[in-house]
């Protein structure tokens, strides 16, 4: 089966954040399912520069603009590239520039992208054309409404990583886009008076996902909907959650080339290591109170908001706190504060490496994710492979895939970490509590760690889902065509 993936960013060729990292590892594991996957992707100058063999497979003119279609295999990707300077050629990242505000053409920019993809849908490259089309949040969503508009009979899917990103435009560019009139409706793409490019796939596409079954549930509600629970009631029947899963031979701490000491499970001792290598590498006063550390947007929805004032008591606990990430300058600067207060024992990084991100599941203790949403996660599942217990928001992906250790699951053998309601500061300190006293007990911790490290997140089970989707989908597709 021939799969053509819609998408912004493929790990490792450009990332922001965890969409790049399912994007890169979903079609290797789908290889095993017989399904072979293509992904169309903007030409950023940091992707061309580093899929350095490709070769052109198309010229063509969308949405008044001339497009080079180049293809390459490239770090065990098929990727297609939507190679065009007027949109894609130009300083700062994928979304935001280089004042990190956001590209003020990026309707235009991802109409192209989708726009392009749903071409490449009805007439294929070459000699290649998909059985199915998978979309990957709203850069992708139109994609759906320009296959639907050139009535290409082919199934889609769209895939919600975030519902809280929606893409959504004044309805003054609307005839720019090349697409019918009628499709500016609620039952389309007009959405509160504008246009929404999610909405458009989200009601277009023949299948919905997200990425936990838990995250499924959560968007039908007004609270976690963000505006369009209605939207996703009106296409509940068709609506499922597949967990992610992760590249476990890139996350994988016996062959991790980004940290100082290789270990696994019968040699989980060799982690100490990584915890020296951590103090040093970010300054940290050395001791044998527990590194805690969180990677992540420092945001709102990140639940970042909530760690200043549990930081005195990490510190009374003898404990130590690494933050790295960007965002919000309010909670940045609250955290900036708490590292002078207890320099060598707070330390605040700004910005993201892979590097740093590797060294820190290997040599942290602890990693906090304290999210008031989440609609997977993949830092948890990265800090349960590298045996660093994870502190997680009982929400979303984070509640499916941490198991509390609670008395009964300890009793059990299958704790994994710890869980605290959402939002709340008081829950927050108490699972750090709980975990810092099982810290303190050696032999508890490390029948922690054992379990953590032989959780199964990888992407079998998922990848099998999705395969069974895409058949169930065709066969359908089939079936009415016949």
């Amino acid at each position: 089966m021939a799969v053509l993936a819609v998408a912004s960013e493929a790990f490792p060729v450009v990332k922001t954040g965890g969409l790049a990292d399912v994007i890169g590892s979903l079609p290797k594991a789908l290889l095993s399912q017989g399904v072979a996957t293509r992904t169309l992707i903007p030409a950023y100058p940091i992707v061309l520069a580093n899929c350095g063999d490709k070769e052109v497979v198309g010229q063509m003119s969308v949405l008044g603009e001339n497009v080079t279609l180049w293809a390459s295999h490239c770090h065990g990707l098929e990727l297609l590239l939507v190679d065009c300077p007027a949109l894609f050629d130009r300083r700062g990242g994928p979304y935001l520039d280089d004042q990190g505000k956001d590209h003020p053409d990026n309707w235009r920019r991802f109409a192209l992208l989708s726009a392009v993809g749903a071409r490449i849908a009805a007439e294929g490259v070459e000699d290649w054309r998909p059985d199915i089309v998978q979309l990957h949040d709203w850069q992708a969503g139109l994609t759906a409404a320009y296959m639907r508009a050139a009535s290409v009979d082919i199934p889609t899917i769209i895939t919600i990583h975030n519902l809280a990103f929606q893409g959504q435009f004044p309805a003054s560019v609307f005839p720019a886009l090349g697409l019918p009139d009628h499709f500016f409706h609620v039952n389309a793409l007009e959405y509160y008076g504008d246009i929404s490019f999610l909405k458009a796939g989200i009601r277009m596409s023949d299948a919905v996902t997200t990425v936990s079954p838990t995250y499924a549930r959560e968007i039908l509600s007004e609270e976690l909907g963000m505006g369009m629970a209605g939207v996703l009631q009106s296409r509940r029947s068709v609506l499922s959650g597949i967990v992610n899963g992760i590249d476990e031979d890139i996350w994988n701490p016996l062959t991790d080339p980004y940290i100082d000491q290789n270990y696994g499970l019968e040699t989980i001792e060799q982690r100490q290591a990584n915890r020296e290598a951590v103090e040093r590498v970010f300054g940290l006063t050395p001791g044998d109170g527990a590194i805690i550390s969180i990677i992540s947007r420092l945001t709102w929805q990140k639940g970042i908001d909530l760690l200043a004032p549990v930081v005195p008591g990490i510190i009374d606990r003898g404990a130590r706190l690494i933050v790295i990430g960007e965002g919000d300058p309010n909670i940045v600067h609250g955290l900036a504060e708490q590292a002078q207060m207890h320099s060598g024992r707070v330390v605040v990084h700004l910005g993201f490496s892979e590097e740093s991100a590797h060294l820190l599941h290997a040599g942290s203790d602890i990693v906090i994710q304290p999210s008031r949403f989440e609609p997977c996660g993949l830092t948890q599942l990265y800090a349960l492979r590298y045996g660093a217990i994870p502190i997680v928001a009982r929400t979303g992906g984070l509640a499916e895939t941490v198991i509390d250790a609670n008395e009964a699951a300890i009793a059990a053998g299958v704790a994994t970490g710890f869980q605290f309601r959402p939002g709340s500061i008081e829950d927050l300190y108490n699972a750090i509590d709980r975990a810092l006293t099982t810290f303190e007990n050696v032999r508890s911790w490390h029948r922690l760690q054992t379990q953590a490290m032989r959780t199964d997140f990888g992407w079998g089970r998922s990848a099998d889902r999705y395969a069974r989707l895409y058949r169930q989908l065709t066969r359908r597709h089939a079936d009415s065509a016949g």
